[in-house]
């Protein structure tokens, strides 16, 4: 056989074998996308009014023993008799995912580097495969770590933190594979979802991507921004879908579009009915409020997006829930976020060797690092705060998104010398930095400490020379993790750093132990 001809065949057999590939890859995350309520419909909200699991999500998230089909006409054929129990009905037809962290028992003795090795094997999951029947759950193609507790999926910006400590346990590779089946989410969805959950896919998180992508090829020859060029972009297309067509003054989707034409995002969830996760908390809660059920519950879904669920940095007067307004505020750490989005498609493109793009998007993220210290710089505060881009006035709310700019280098010395003060004369307690400077049943409120807000303050201090405070932060956190450790055997999702001795607390659960997050920045400082 010629040369050429071998060429030919081996070119058909890789062509075919790819094609088979795709195929086969169709079967396998063939999965219905409908959400839990849209699949189950009625019975679905039986089952959260009637409480039959404590916490909302336990059904969002079962696993059905048949079709759904099967399920449904099952229940329409016995619902009105006399005797028809949902409880027996449900657990007869679905069971609930397996709780990985409660047949894991920790040893203290063993200590906590130990524990936290031991630890991403316990939140480790393997590549999902397309179950019998149809779940919540967006199969991943790739292995990945999860937050913990009732977090049983994929988490967006919780990953990032969690690569910190991936980074330093020299697990690349399981790195690598969560930034790939975020750019399989991309590519399947247009977006990353909050999470890995069919009930997810009307809203995303802090987009982290680029910061995760810049992470992995820090120090790694073998990986470069522009492998994910593509996805970057789509990325940047949905946080920025609806701009071109905006005229002054008004909102799309994540975009503003400023009375002076600046162009800046917030937070918006694509639903306005009550999260499945929480369906029976929204409810309720719209019943409380003075607004359209509508208007409330994206706000609320908003807020949800923003990593911040629930505090009082989104309510009109500082305090209530029933008064909740996302959608009405330009977050300064989303902001911060899309520039270093826009740096990093810039670089990407000079890496490619598009300059025009490379050009465009650096004069994008120089345009916006502008917008950020023109609206978010609070000259009465001394702080960055965030902007009600409809009352045109900067909030009042002191919190710790003040940081972001310190942390994506967008801040002047001057001011992140005066945030620095502020820091050190307001939130700094004996176990760390709290979230806000108000106490609420809210979880992002003090006197809770959430571990990315502590790594990205103390990051961002030592971008501006402010060693000695990130260092005295640093030890007190980490101090105040090992000390939880020692006592309860666990990691926590939060915790109270203004009474070290008490439990985080607020939420709509139960406090979370395992924790994804907070065990990356735990072994991040500790390995500094």
């Amino acid at each position: 056989m010629s040369q050429q001809k071998q060429d030919l065949k081996h070119c058909f057999l890789k062509t075919m074998m790819f094609v088979c590939f795709l195929f086969t890859s169709s079967l396998l995350f063939a999965q219905n996308e409908l959400s839990p309520r849209a699949t189950y419909s009625d019975l679905f909200e039986r089952v959260q009014w009637g409480r039959i699991y404590p916490d909302s999500k336990s059904f969002a998230d079962a696993i059905p023993k048949m079709q759904p089909s099967e399920i449904m006409a099952a229940y329409k054929a016995q619902k009105d008799f006399k005797e028809f129990s949902l409880k027996a009905f449900i657990n007869k037809y679905f069971s609930l995912p397996e709780n990985h962290n409660a047949v894991y028992q920790s040893d203290v003795n063993a200590g906590i580097e130990k524990h936290l090795d031991t630890l991403w094997t316990v939140l480790k999951r393997n590549p999902d495969t397309a179950t019998k029947f149809p779940t919540s759950l967006l199969p991943l193609p790739k292995p990945y770590i999860v937050p913990g507790g009732r977090f049983r999926e994929i988490y967006y910006w919780d990953s990032y933190f969690t690569m910190l400590g991936l980074q330093k346990a020299g697990k690349t590779e399981i790195m690598k594979d969560m930034i790939d089946n975020f750019a399989y989410l991309i590519n399947k969805y247009g977006f990353i979802p909050n999470g890995n959950r069919s009930y997810y896919l009307t809203r995303s998180q802090p987009p982290f991507f680029a910061a995760m992508v810049q992470l992995l090829t820090q120090h790694n020859s073998a990986n470069k921004i522009s492998d994910y060029k593509e996805v970057l972009e789509k990325e940047y297309n949905f946080w920025m879908k609806g701009a071109s067509q905006l005229n002054n003054g008004q909102a799309a989707n994540h975009v503003v579009k400023l009375i002076d034409g600046t162009i800046l995002n917030r937070y918006y969830d694509a639903g306005d009915q009550p999260r499945e996760e929480s369906y029976r908390e929204d409810y309720e809660a719209a019943k409380l409020t003075k607004q359209q059920p509508s208007v409330f519950l994206r706000n609320v879904r908003s807020a949800a997006e923003s990593g911040w669920d629930f505090s009082s940095r989104w309510f009109a007067d500082g305090k209530s829930y029933s008064r909740i307004i996302t959608t009405d505020i330009l977050p300064v750490d989303l902001n911060t976020l899309l520039y270093n989005l826009e740096i990093a498609i810039a670089e990407a493109n000079k890496q490619s060797g598009n300059l025009a793009k490379t050009a465009l998007f650096r004069a994008k993220a120089k345009g916006r690092k502008a917008a950020i210290l023109k609206y978010f710089w609070n000259p009465e505060q001394n702080f960055f705060t965030d902007y009600n881009w409809k009352s045109r006035r900067l909030s009042n709310q002191i919190t710790l998104a003040a940081s972001f700019p310190l942390y994506f280098k967008i801040a002047t010395p001057q001011q992140a010398k005066s945030v620095s003060e502020r820091i050190e004369k307001d939130f700094l307690k004996t176990g760390g930095l709290i979230t806000t400077l108000t106490t609420t049943k809210e979880q992002w409120d003090a006197p809770n400490a959430w571990a990315p807000l502590q790594y990205i303050s103390i990051q961002g201090l030592h971008n501006y020379g402010f060693n000695k405070l990130a260092n005295t932060i640093t030890n007190r956190w980490v101090n105040q993790n090992i000390a939880v450790f020692k006592e309860t055997g666990k990691l926590m999702e939060k915790y109270n750093v203004v009474e070290p001795s008490s439990k985080g607390g607020g939420g709509e659960y139960p406090l979370q132990d395992g924790f994804g997050w907070t065990n990356g920045v735990l072994l991040k400082l500790m390995k500094k």
